[in-house]
C-alpha cells in the first residue's frame, strides 16, 4: 500500500511494498498544541486498478498520548482518480496536545494525502466544538455531555459521542448542540469522553471530558442498640466506616416491621436516634441510608439492625363478658376477641376468675371458694362446670402478660337451681309421746336452689298394740319451705313408724332422709263419762261399777281402786289435770305415814273382762292390799287406776268414779262439777254471808245491784277494819340488822329505786317465779312504779338480771329474766290495760291475763308476786279473781265477801273502792258463764267437730250454745255511751243510726277542715299483740270522704280493706267510689294521688299517696287499699274461705313492709263483715303466739268496744271454719 502525505505544499511518496503482507501504514502528523481556534485541512485520494475497494482512510485525533479511540473522520470505496478536501475542526487547546493519525487498512490499492495545512482560523466545513465539560454522576444515574458546535451543520453530518449519534439541535444559523445522555451509568463507565462529528467534508472533534461515576455510601456495618422499651429503640447508627463514596450529605434511618411491605424514614443529624410509636412486642429490621451530593446519591441500606420492642402492659381489661348458656352446674361465658392492641404482646394469658360462697354446714361460717382458671390462646369462649347450683358466681377475666395485668369488672351471674341434696340423717331429731312426733330437720346442706317445699312421709311399720294393723297406709304431708319441724298428731301409741323427709326446689324431690321413730306408750283410757252415780252405798261401804280401760300402746297389765280422803284433798293448780296415784300405798302403810290415799284393791286384767260392780270397804284382800271398811264420819273420793307396762316404760290413768260424803258434808250441798278441791279456804264463811252458789250467782249479782236496803254499798262498807301482820322477812345481809325487812306481805307495794336489790332479792329469796304488775309505770304525769327490770342486763346489788326476751300483745306483756341460776327463770306479767281512773270497762282481757299467769307459774313454784303502785286495789282485785276462780271450778260457789275481808286482815284497804268491789262480781260472772274456750292447736279439729254435733235432746249443738251466751255477755249500749255519735250536728255522718260507735272507742278526727268537726263514724279495736290495731267503719258517704282520708292520715293507716262493693243495691245510701282512679284528687285538705293497681280473682289491690296540703311539712303517706271481691252481697260469710286467706295473707305482708301502720276496715255498716276479718286477724295471731285458739275471746273482745261486730251464728261459725281450713293449709305444707 502506498501511502502520499504532503504537508505545507510538500508530498511523499512512501513504498511500503518493503513491509509484509497485513502490516498497517501509518501516517502521523506532529503533535500540535494550539491556544485558538484552527483548521486541519487535507486532500486525499483513493484508487484501485483492479477496481476492488482499496479499503478505507481513517484520521484518529490521538490526545496527550492516549489510546487512538474511534476514528474521527473515515471514508472508503474508490474514488476514481480524483482528489478530494477534508477538514479537521480539533478543539483541543493547550496545554493539551494531540496527534493526527491516518492508518492504512491491508488492502491493495493508492490512498494518497496531499496539502495537510493547519489553518489558523476556523474550518469552513467542518463545525468547531466548544470546550466539553466533565461530568460527575452518581452510580446508576444518567449522565449527559452538552456537544455545543459553531459552523454549518449539513445534512449528511454525523454527530458521535465516541460511538453514538444523535438528531442535531439547532440553536441558529451558526451555532448548535447536540446532547448525548449515558443512562444508567456504572462506576464500569467511568471513562474520558468527547464529541466528533463526522460528514464527507471533514470531522470536527471536541477535548475530551471525564465522566465520573460515584458510588452512593453505604454503612459497612449495622446501628448498634443502646436500648429498647415497648414503644421505642434508641439505637446508635454506627457510620464510621462505610461502602461507596463520600462526602455524606445526609443521614437517615429506614425501619420496618418484619414481615410489613412498609418502611419509614426518618432524618438523623446526631449520632444517636430514638426511634417512638413502635408497637410493643414487635421486631423491626432498622437501616442506615447515608447521602452524598447528586441526584442519586442516597445509598443502599447498610446492613440491618433486627431488634424486637419489649411487651407493653394490656391496653385494657377485656370487656363483653357474658353469658351464653347457664345451667345449674355449669356456666358458659364468651366475650370480645382478643387483638393485639389489646394484649400488647405475642405472650400473654387470660384467666378466668370466679368466686362463690357456701354455707357453712351445721351453723359454721361461710366459706368462699375462689378459683382461677387459664384460657386457651385467642380463645373468647370458656365453660365453668362443677359449678354448685343456684350460687351467685362472681366473675372476672384477667389479661396478663410480662409487663402486667389488666383485670375486667367483676360481673355476677348466678346459677340455675338443682334438684337439692339429701337431708342430713344426723340433723333429723325428734321428740316421741304417744300419740304425737314432734320431728325437726335442718335445710340440706347443700339446697342447691329456694326449697319451696318439703315432703314428709310416714308410715306405720311396727307396734306393740295387738289391735294396730301393720304396716299401715303411707301417708305425705307438705311444708312451707321455712317449717324445718312437723308435729304428727293422731298417731297411735307404742308404735314404729318409717318416716321419711325430702326437699323440693323447682327442679324437683332430692334424696331422703329416713329415720324409725316409735311413740310412746299412752295411759289406757276409760270409758266413763261425767262421774257415774253409786250402785249402792251403806256407812262404810259403796258399791261402784268398775268398766275394763283400754290399753293405748300396750295392754292393761293391772287395775287399782284408790280411796282418798277429801277433806284433805290436794289443791291442784292446773284446773281439770287429775294426778294418779303411781306408788303403792296400803291402808296399813298410809295410817302410819299419814297420806290421805291408800290402795283398796289391785286386780288383773283377767278379772275384768267387761263392766263389773266391785264393793268397797268389803274387808277383803285383793292381791295383798287390805280393802278396808269406810269410816261413816270421813269423806271419800273413789278412784279408778289403770297401768300399762312395757318395755319399761310405765302409763298409768286414774278417773275418779264416786264420792262418798258424810252426812254434814251431804247438808252442805252437792258434789263439784270438776275433779278439783282444795285444803281448805284460807278464811271462815261467815253465817251473814254464806258463800254463793255459782248457779246462782247472776240472781244474786242482779238483786245486789238493784237492791234498796242491802246492796254493794252497804256490803263493801261492813266489812270491817283490819291490820297489816305477816311481812316477808329477808334473810339479813352481813353487817346490815336492818336488812331483813322490806315493804311486802306477798302483796307487794311497786318497787323504789331504794328498794330494787330488796324486791328482787325477796324474788330469790321465796323461789318466786311469776310477777305480776298491774301499773304502768307513768300514769296521769305521776309515777306509779320506778322501772325496775334491765332492757339487756343490769346489777341490782350482787344479782344480775338479764333479760331473755320480751312478748307483747295487746293488753299485757310478758317478760323473762335471768337471775342467779341459768336454769331459774322469772317471768313478769305486766297488765297494760288497766284505765288510770276506775275499772277496766270490761274483765275480758283480765281474765285471760289471770289465766296465761296460772298457766305458766311451775306447780313447785313459790308464791307469785303481785303488786300495782300501792299494793292495794288493784293487786286486792287480782288476788281475789284468782281465788275465786279456783274457788268458783272446784267447789261450784263463790265467797267473794268474806276473801275480801279476809285478805284485809292481812293488808289495808286491798279492795279500795265499791267499784272495784263490784267489778270483781261482774268479772267472776263473766267467767262462770263463759268458761274456758281456748283450745290447742292440736286438738282443734277433734274440738270442733264435737262442737257441731246435735244434741238430740236439745236439737241444739255446742257451738250454737256458745255463740247464745256470747249474745248474753255482749254489752249493749246505753244512750248516754254514744252521746258524741248522737249529736244533731254528727247524725248525718252515720250511715244507720242503730249502728254508732261508743264514746270510749270513737277515732277522734286531728286535721283541721274549716267548720267541720273532729268526728267520724270509726272505732278503734285491738288485734291480738297491739293495742287500736283496727278502725272500723261504714263505706264513706258522699259527705264524709274528706273525713275517710283525715281519718286515714291521722291515724297513720298504712293499710284500707274493703269489704262491701260499690253501689251495693241492699244498702239505702249509696257506697260511691271515694279514691281517684286514676289521677290525683283533693278531699278537704287531703290530696290523695293514685299510684298504681294490681288484681287477681279475689282481691283488687291499689296504691296511693296521701299528703295534707294545709301542712305538708307532715309528710306524705302511701296506703295500700285491698278491694275484697268475693263477699257476695247478700251473703253473711265470704264465697271461699281459701280467697279469704289470701286477702289476710296479702294485707298481713303488706303491713309487716309498712311496719307499725293501722288497718281501716270498712264494709256496709261497718260490723259484722268487718268484725269478721278482725276476728280472724286475731285468731291467727295467736296461733302464731301462743298455738291456741280462742274464738269466742276473740270476738267477745271485740264486742266490748262495739256491739255488732260479727254480727251472725253464720258470720261465727265461718271464723271456726277459717281456722280449721288455715290449719288443715298449714298441716298440707
Amino acid at each position: 500500500m502506498h501511502l502520499f502525505c504532503s504537508f505545507l505544499g510538500s508530498y511523499m511518496l512512501v513504498n511500503s511494498s518493503q513491509h509484509a503482507v497485513g502490516h498497517r501504514a501509518q501516517l502521523l502528523l506532529q503533535t500540535l498544541s494550539e491556544n485558538d481556534t484552527h483548521c486541519v485541512q487535507f486532500s486525499y485520494f483513493l484508487y484501485s486498478r483492479d477496481g476492488h475497494s482499496p479499503g478505507a482512510l481513517r484520521a484518529y485525533v490521538r490526545v496527550n498520548g492516549g489510546p487512538l479511540g474511534s476514528p474521527v473522520w473515515n471514508t472508503s470505496g474508490s474514488h476514481a482518480k480524483q482528489w478530494h478536501q477534508v477538514e479537521l475542526a480539533v478543539s483541543t487547546f493547550w496545554p493539551n496536545e494531540y496527534q493526527v493519525q491516518t492508518p492504512s487498512l491491508s488492502r491493495r490499492g493508492y490512498i494518497a494525502i496531499d496539502d495537510i495545512m493547519v489553518l489558523n482560523y476556523p474550518c469552513y466545513k467542518a463545525p468547531h466544538f466548544s470546550r466539553l465539560g466533565d461530568e460527575e454522576v452518581n452510580a446508576g444515574q444518567n449522565a449527559t455531555f452538552q456537544c455545543v458546535a459553531a459552523g454549518r451543520a449539513s445534512e449528511a453530518e454525523q454527530f458521535l459521542l465516541e460511538v453514538s449519534g444523535l438528531v442535531v439541535e439547532l440553536w441558529n444559523h451558526r451555532r448548535f448542540v447536540v446532547s448525548f445522555q449515558l443512562d444508567g451509568v456504572l462506576r464500569t463507565d467511568q471513562d474520558l469522553y468527547r464529541c466528533v462529528t463526522q460528514s464527507p467534508r471533514g470531522s470536527g472533534v471536541s477535548n475530551f471530558a471525564e465522566l465520573v461515576v460515584k458510588v452512593p455510601p453505604s454503612p459497612i456495618a449495622p446501628p448498634q442498640l443502646l436500648r429498647g422499651g415497648s414503644t421505642y429503640l434508641i439505637i446508635q447508627l454506627n457510620t464510621n466506616s462505610i461502602l461507596g463514596d463520600g462526602p455524606i450529605i445526609r443521614k437517615e434511618i429506614e425501619y420496618r416491621a418484619n414481615q410489613s411491605p412498609w418502611s419509614e424514614v426518618h432524618g438523623v443529624n446526631m449520632v444517636t436516634y430514638k426511634l417512638w410509636h413502635l408497637d410493643p412486642d414487635t421486631e423491626y429490621h432498622i437501616s442506615v441510608l447515608l447521602t452524598r451530593p447528586g441526584e442519586g446519591g442516597t445509598g443502599p441500606p447498610g446492613p440491618p439492625l433486627v431488634s424486637r420492642t419489649k411487651c407493653a402492659e394490656p391496653m385494657r381489661a377485656l370487656r363483653g363478658l357474658a353469658a351464653t348458656d347457664i345451667q345449674s352446674r355449669q356456666l358458659s361465658l364468651q366475650w370480645e376477641n382478643l387483638a393485639f392492641n389489646l394484649t400488647r404482646c405475642h405472650t400473654y394469658s387470660v384467666s378466668l376468675c370466679y368466686r362463690y360462697t357456701t354455707a357453712g354446714g351445721g351453723g359454721g361460717h361461710n366459706t368462699t371458694v375462689r378459683e382461677c382458671l387459664a384460657v386457651e390462646h385467642n380463645a373468647s369462649r370458656f365453660t365453668l362446670r362443677d359449678l354448685p347450683p343456684y350460687h351467685g358466681l362472681h366473675v372476672r377475666l384477667s389479661l396478663a402478660n410480662p409487663e402486667g395485668k389488666k383485670e375486667g369488672r367483676e360481673v355476677t351471674f348466678q346459677t340455675e337451681e338443682d334438684i337439692p341434696g339429701g337431708i342430713a340423717p344426723e340433723s333429723l331429731t325428734f321428740t316421741p309421746l304417744d300419740d304425737m312426733i314432734f320431728l325437726k330437720w335442718e335445710e340440706p346442706v347443700e339446697p342447691n336452689g329456694l326449697i319451696n317445699q318439703y315432703e314428709i312421709s310416714y308410715q306405720s311399720i311396727e307396734s306393740s298394740d295387738p289391735g294396730i294393723n301393720v304396716p299401715g297406709p303411707r301417708r305425705t304431708v307438705s311444708k312451707l319451705k321455712n317449717e324445718t319441724y312437723h308435729m304428727f298428731s293422731n298417731l297411735h301409741p307404742g308404735t314404729t313408724y318409717l318416716i321419711s323427709v325430702r326437699a323440693r326446689t323447682i327442679k324437683g324431690f332430692g334424696q331422703t332422709a329416713l329415720t324409725e321413730i316409735t311413740t310412746n306408750i299412752s295411759a289406757p283410757t276409760f270409758d266413763y263419762g261425767d262421774m257415774p252415780s253409786p250402785l249402792s252405798e251403806t256407812e262404810s261401804t259403796i258399791t261402784v261399777l268398775l268398766r275394763p280401760a283400754q290399753g293405748r300402746g300396750a295392754p292393761v297389765s293391772t287395775y287399782q281402786v284408790v280411796i282418798e280422803e277429801e277433806t284433805v284433798k290436794k289443791v291442784k293448780r292446773e284446773l281439770g289435770l287429775q294426778e294418779c296415784f303411781p306408788l303403792p300405798m296400803s291402808h296399813g302403810e298410809a295410817q302410819a305415814r299419814g297420806t290421805p290415799h291408800y290402795y283398796t284393791a289391785e286386780l288383773p286384767p283377767s278379772s275384768l273382762p267387761e263392766a263389773s260392780p266391785f264393793t268397797v270397804g268389803d274387808n277383803h284382800t285383793y292381791n295383798g292390799y287390805w280393802n278396808s271398811p269406810l269410816d261413816p264420819r270421813k269423806s271419800y273420793l273413789v278412784y279408778f287406776q289403770a297401768m300399762s307396762n312395757f318395755r319399761g316404760e310405765s302409763r298409768i290413768n286414774c278417773i275418779r268414779i264416786a264420792r262418798k260424803v258424810n252426812e254434814a258434808s251431804s247438808l252442805l250441798g252437792g258434789s263439784p262439777r270438776h275433779q278439783c278441791g282444795r285444803k281448805g279456804s284460807p278464811y271462815h264463811t261467815g253465817q251473814l254471808h254464806p258463800a254463793v252458789r255459782v248457779a246462782d250467782l247472776l240472781q244474786h249479782i242482779n238483786q245486789m245491784k238493784t237492791a234498796e236496803g242491802y246492796g254493794f254499798k252497804q256490803e263493801y262498807e261492813v266489812r270491817g277494819h283490819t291490820r297489816q301482820h305477816r311481812q316477808v322477812k329477808l334473810h339479813p345481809l352481813l353487817g346490815d340488822p336492818n336488812s331483813d325487812y322490806i315493804n311486802a306481805n306477798y302483796i307487794d307495794v311497786r318497787p323504789k329505786q331504794e328498794t330494787l336489790y330488796d324486791f328482787w332479792r325477796m324474788v330469790w329469796q321465796e323461789n318466786c317465779f311469776s310477777i305480776v304488775m298491774i301499773t304502768k309505770l307513768v300514769e296521769v304525769g305521776r309515777v306509779k312504779c320506778c322501772k325496775y327490770w334491765p332492757d339487756d342486763s343490769e346489777m341490782y346489788g350482787d344479782i344480775q338480771i338479764t333479760l331473755l326476751k320480751t312478748e307483747t300483745l295487746a293488753e299485757y306483756t310478758v317478760r323473762t329474766f335471768r337471775g342467779y341460776s341459768t336454769k331459774h327463770e322469772v317471768r313478769q306479767f305486766h297488765f297494760t290495760s288497766w284505765p288510770e281512773h276506775g275499772v277496766p270497762y270490761h274483765a275480758t282481757g283480765l281474765l285471760a291475763f289471770i289465766r296465761r299467769v296460772k298457766a305458766s307459774t311451775p306447780p313447785d313454784a313459790g308464791p307469785v308476786v303481785v303488786h300495782c303502785s300501792v299494793g292495794a286495789g288493784r293487786t286486792g282485785c287480782y288476788i281475789v279473781l284468782d281465788v275465786m276462780l279456783d274457788m268458783a271450778e272446784c267447789e261450784g260457789v263463790v265467797d267473794i265477801y268474806n276473801c275480801v275481808k279476809t285478805l284485809c286482815s292481812r293488808r289495808i284497804n286491798m279492795i279500795q273502792t265499791e267499784e272495784q268491789y263490784i267489778f270483781i262480781h261482774d268479772a267472776i260472772l263473766e267467767a262462770c258463764l263463759c268458761g274456758e274456750t281456748a283450745i290447742l292447736v292440736n286438738e282443734f279439729a277433734v274440738t270442733y267437730k264435737e262442737m257441731l254435733r246435735v244434741d238430740s235432746q236439745s236439737n241444739s249443738s255446742q257451738l250454737r250454745e256458745e255463740f247464745q251466751t256470747l249474745n248474753s255477755v255482749t254489752p249493749h249500749l246505753d244512750v248516754e255511751e254514744c252521746s258524741i255519735a248522737l249529736l244533731p250536728r254528727n247524725r248525718e255522718k252515720n250511715r244507720s243510726m242503730d249502728v254508732l260507735p261508743p264514746d270510749r272507742a270513737l277515732a277522734f278526727l286531728v286535721t283541721t277542715e274549716g267548720e267541720s268537726n273532729n268526728y267520724i263514724n270509726a272505732a278503734l279495736a285491738d288485734s291480738f299483740h297491739r293495742q287500736a290495731a283496727f278502725i272500723v267503719s261504714p263505706h264513706p258517704l258522699p259527705g264524709t270522704t274528706a273525713d275517710f282520708w283525715r281519718l286515714v292520715f291521722d291515724y297513720g293507716c298504712t293499710a284500707v280493706v274493703m269489704l262491701n262493693q260499690l253501689n251495693q243495691s241492699n244498702s239505702a245510701w249509696p257506697c260511691v267510689q271515694y279514691w281517684p282512679e286514676p289521677g290525683l284528687q283533693q278531699y278537704g285538705p287531703m290530696e290523695v294521688e293514685f299510684l298504681s293497681m294490681s288484681a287477681d280473682e279475689d282481691v283488687i289491690t291499689r296504691l296511693f299517696r296521701v299528703k295534707n296540703v294545709t301542712r305538708l311539712q307532715e309528710g306524705q303517706l302511701v296506703v295500700c287499699q285491698f278491694q275484697f271481691l268475693r263477699w257476695s252481697a247478700y251473703r253473711d260469710v265470704p264465697d271461699s274461705k281459701k280467697a279469704f286467706l289470701n286477702l289476710l295473707a296479702q294485707v298481713h305482708k303488706w303491713q309487716r313492709e309498712c311496719g307499725e301502720g293501722r288497718t281501716v276496715v270498712h264494709c256496709l255498716n261497718g260490723g259484722g263483715r268487718s268484725g269478721t276479718l278482725c276476728a280472724c286477724n286475731i285468731l291467727l295471731e295467736m296461733i302464731q303466739y301462743q298455738n291456741m285458739v280462742d274464738i269466742f275471746y276473740a270476738v267477745k273482745t271485740l264486742r266490748n268496744c262495739k256491739p255488732n261486730m260479727v254480727e251472725s251464728l253464720d258470720q261465727y261459725r265461718f271464723c271456726y271454719d277459717l281456722v280449721l281450713e288455715y290449719l288443715d293449709c298449714f298441716e298440707g305444707r
